[in-house]
């Protein structure tokens, strides 16, 4: 393993030096109060230009992305993000623009968001939108705000619960909880459902509303999804769509013909705009008429022929973040959306669904399938078949991809089947390059009953092999300390 930059640095090896200005150097200790003067130096790394180049060059070689290979991280939809999308970001007319410009000098950038808008509104069933949030669990949480806000303003103030099923991903409860809600667990039932009747025994005037994901977790459309909209609406709840899952059915059906009144959309997942980096991310809210007032301010509308930005919106929760969202991944997702068209979209929906299914039904020999029939995007195998008498589990059959050349899909999620192993291929891949994972997914089937040591040591071939798990989460090592 290479060694940190810290480890790298030798004192007086800066990269560059600044001529002097030919001023007297200030005082600082009269010029800043002393909250906010150090006591000692900056341990700062001291390298060359070269030296940093090569170093965050050679970590780079670490990293795997959807550039490199099949990345089938199940329930994160890792398609590939065209490059052209890049280049529409980085138009200087574009990438150039200040948020403080006035509309009238803006006025391409305000009708790309309201277009987009438009769009999301149009392939999700939804009547408006927001583009401010800048992440699907922001959106989320914007969301969630919008439901709070709607039930305080029909002065119910008693509804303090929130309902999500026990398949969820786990920003669900946290964004709840976040906002002031009790969580409320709904089951699934035999067939990897909402138990319906669980949720009718649940459902009372204290519950604000249901978050749910469809296709859900296990991959599955949730069949009842119109009963479930009924007996969460009659009581007088709100139905939220966590947009994870949207590759699954986009173009194919809406969430808002399904019942839903509010939903956040993942543009990193459906609409392609890059994963990772830390950011920036954009999570789009959508609303049903009914919620239109409490949106964050402002929208972007358009008075005759000029966009405009509306901050008269009484009813609005309030800006969700400086400013009117990250323009950049939103105009990726626009253009994206733009070359495919209503017909493209279905397309890759129509494509991600059967190289899931063709996945599943060529491991159901070798593999545990816990929920073997038609799935959409992902579908779930376990370790069942290989765990005796070895001992074999999900994690060893991770790890024993890394050697052949593969990130792992994810695993142990969703928690309600054991050791489960959550595969998404996507669109983007050929039959060619799902036959060679299916491939290497049969040869570590097989080794885990020849030689199963191959799988209980793995990987072999990484820079990091196995780490003590337990010890990262408990005592973790975040940042660096000199000697």
């Amino acid at each position: 393993m290479s060694k940190l930059i810290f480890e790298k640095g030798v004192k007086g090896s800066n990269s560059f030096r600044l001529p002097s200005a030919g001023l007297p150097q200030p005082d600082i200790n009269h010029t800043l109060p002393p909250i906010f003067l150090r006591h000692k130096d900056t341990d700062l790394p001291q390298l060359s230009e070269v030296e940093a180049v090569r170093h965050f060059t050679e970590l780079s070689k670490l990293a795997y992305g959807v550039d490199n290979g099949f990345y089938p991280l199940g329930s994160c939809t890792m398609k590939y993000s065209p490059k052209i999308n890049e280049w529409a970001a980085r138009l200087p007319g574009l990438a150039a623009l200040h948020p403080y410009q006035v509309p009238e000098t803006i006025q391409g950038a305000l009708q790309i968001y309201y277009e987009m808008q438009e769009f999301l509104a149009e392939i999700t069933g939804m009547d408006g939108f927001t583009l401010q949030p800048a992440a699907g669990a922001h959106g989320e949480m914007v969301g969630v705000m919008i439901i709070k806000a709607y039930h305080l303003y029909q002065g119910d103030r008693e509804r303090t619960k929130m309902m999500v099923p026990d398949s969820a991903h786990g920003t669900n409860p946290a964004t709840a909880n976040m906002i002031g809600f009790d969580v409320i667990e709904v089951k699934s039932n035999q067939r990897g459902l909402v138990d319906l009747d669980d949720l009718k025994s649940k459902m009372n005037k204290e519950v604000a509303g249901l978050m749910l994901t469809n296709p859900n977790t296990l991959g599955l459309f949730e069949e009842e999804i119109q009963d479930i909209a009924a007996v969460v609406h009659e009581a007088g709840g709100l139905l939220y769509y966590d947009g994870a899952n949207l590759n699954g059915v986009i173009g194919v059906a809406r969430p808002g013909d399904m019942g839903f009144d509010v939903i956040h959309v993942n543009l990193h997942k459906t609409f392609s705009t890059p994963h990772g980096g830390g950011g920036p991310g954009a999570g789009p809210v959508g609303v049903k008429e009914h919620l239109l007032p409490f949106l964050p301010k402002p929208l972007v509308v358009k008075e005759g022929e000029l966009y405009n930005f509306d901050y008269d919106r009484p009813l609005s929760i309030g800006k969700a973040r400086n400013f009117y969202g990250n323009f950049g991944v939103i105009l990726k997702a626009y253009a994206y959306i733009k070359a495919l068209g209503g017909e493209g979209l279905k397309d890759a929906c129509q494509n991600a669904v059967l190289n899931a299914n063709y996945m599943r039904h060529q491991l159901r020999d070798d593999y545990n399938i816990p929920l073997d029939r038609l799935c959409k995007h992902e579908f779930i195998i376990n370790s069942k078949k290989q765990a005796d008498p070895h001992g074999i589990s999900t994690m060893d059959i991770a790890k024993r991809l890394i050697d052949y050349g593969y990130h792992p899909p994810t695993v142990y999620f969703p928690l309600i089947i054991s050791e489960a192993m959550m595969i998404e291929p996507t669109e983007t891949e050929s039959k060619e390059r799902l036959d060679d994972f299916i491939a290497a997914m049969k040869i570590i089937a097989k080794e885990a009953k020849e030689a199963p040591e191959l799988l209980l040591d793995a990987p072999h071939n990484a820079v990091i092999r196995r780490v003590d798990e337990v010890k990262a989460a408990r005592k973790p090592v975040v940042k660096w300390e000199a000697p």
